[in-house]
């Protein structure tokens, strides 16, 4: 048997496990695995109900009042090790485990990019965390909300664009170019995507700071270059496009 943490040498008494509402079995149980009352019991109350499994956890790094974070992401002690192992935090596990992704080395470019990471790269993967909870929470399907995050997305700014199904890279292109969600819809909607949009305003010799006032009021490239030819000035574009605001969800 062994004899609990350094700071707790001997094992309770199993009558003191008893007033504490374990049976006999149970206090054994624990006791085996080295853990005192006290902590079997914050173990229970964070959803463990095992020596044996608070074992599994605290060997894969989990504590009393971290372990929720994999216990909601539906993963075993076991999953959490494999994670762990192949060097993926405990915010970025529960993450990919909850998307539906089994652990997997970290591939070769990903290592290269991140040989000898600054202390930075915690908090980065932190927010990445947070953007990838704040996107299911909004109920965005796993991998869509994934390659926002691997996009470079926050949670916030992402959440209309996938709302509405549009593609992050074509989305973060569209962003560029100053279109919101819903006008991005609509080009796509025409038949068009996002560098087709850019390529023809650009051939057309249209600067990028115009291309969202005139797509947006409903000027394909060569219409807007030939009223810019014929002197209508940008700001007539950028009135109706505020006119066509609100017209749709």
């Amino acid at each position: 048997m062994t004899t609990g943490y350094a700071d707790e040498p001997s094992p309770e008494p199993l009558h003191e496990w008893r007033q504490r509402g374990f049976t006999i079995a149970e206090a054994r149980q624990w006791l085996e695995h080295g853990f005192s009352i006290n902590n079997a019991e914050r173990w229970r109350r964070s959803g463990v109900y095992t020596g044996a499994d608070a074992r599994l956890w605290r060997t894969a790094g989990a504590t009393p009042y971290t372990v929720d974070l994999w216990l909601r992401a539906g993963m075993t002690p076991r999953d959490a090790v494999k994670w762990r192992e192949l060097g993926y935090s405990p915010e970025e596990a529960a993450d990919r485990h909850l998307a539906g992704e089994r652990p997997h080395p970290r591939g070769r470019l990903w290592r290269l990019l991140h040989r000898g990471e600054e202390p930075g790269e915690a908090l980065a993967d932190e927010e990445r965390s947070g953007s990838m909870r704040q996107l299911l929470r909004a109920g965005i399907p796993a991998g869509r909300a994934r390659s926002y995050v691997e996009a470079g997305w926050t949670g916030a700014d992402a959440v209309e664009w996938a709302k509405r199904g549009i593609e992050a890279g074509q989305a973060r292109v569209f962003e560029a170019l100053g279109l919101s969600a819903r006008e991005a819809e609509r080009v796509l909607a025409s038949g068009q995507d996002a560098i087709s949009l850019m390529t023809a305003f650009w051939r057309a010799g249209v600067p990028i700071d115009e291309v969202a006032a005139w797509c947006a009021a409903g000027f394909t490239a060569q219409e807007a270059a030939r009223m810019r030819a014929e002197g209508t000035d940008v700001e007539q574009a950028k009135v109706l496009r505020a006119l066509t605001e609100g017209d749709e969800p």
